[in-house]
């Protein structure tokens, strides 16, 4: 792991457990074993440390979709998504606890959130898609996302806190969802 990868990698794990206002750069230049200086030549403030752990994480984000085909049926598609983003962050438990904490946050700059919006580009297209052979309700497509996000989320908090997981509550959620999105 190069220097840069060590700091991201501290940087995450610390703001995950200390929370963004609790950890300072210093913190997070002793755990990854460098300098302040050091940690300076690669981000100028900690925004911008925590803006490249943003897109970092919804670069890795991408990989949940590389199977998508738009040829599939629609719904099979939506279910194979869900599945999917909710196994890459519950098997990716600081990824969700940092994205929670920022997901409205002002310090994730435009910029960030227009190249994190790329993560999700199959499912805008999937319901775009379904809106147009009508199997999607006609609600515009930035309201369905966040009902979806917010499913999502809402069901990874419960998933975290829970000392043992049904195995039937996933399948339930996806059902739900489709059903509330569903024409």
């Amino acid at each position: 792991m190069n220097k840069k990868e060590a700091i991201l990698s501290s940087a995450l794990t610390l703001l995950t457990e200390k929370g963004v206002h609790n950890t300072p750069m210093s913190a997070i230049a002793k755990a990854a074993g460098t300098g302040m200086g050091t940690i300076y030549n690669y981000f100028p403030n900690k925004e911008e440390l925590i803006n490249e752990i943003y897109i970092n994480i919804k670069e890795k984000e991408k990989a949940v979709f590389l199977d998508f085909n738009l040829e599939k049926p629609l719904k099979t598609q939506f279910e194979n998504y869900l599945t999917s983003i909710i196994d890459f962050f519950i098997n990716n438990p600081e990824y969700f606890k940092f994205m929670e904490q920022l997901q409205a946050s002002p310090i994730i700059t435009k910029e960030s959130r227009s190249k994190g919006e790329k993560s999700v580009a199959p499912v805008f297209q999937l319901l775009v898609k379904g809106k147009q052979e009508r199997i999607i309700k006609n609600i515009e497509l930035d309201e369905i996302l966040m009902f979806i996000g917010g499913a999502i989320l809402s069901y990874l908090r419960w998933y975290f806190n829970q000392s043992q997981a049904r195995p039937t509550s996933l399948t339930n959620q996806i059902q739900m969802v489709w059903d509330a999105i569903k024409e």
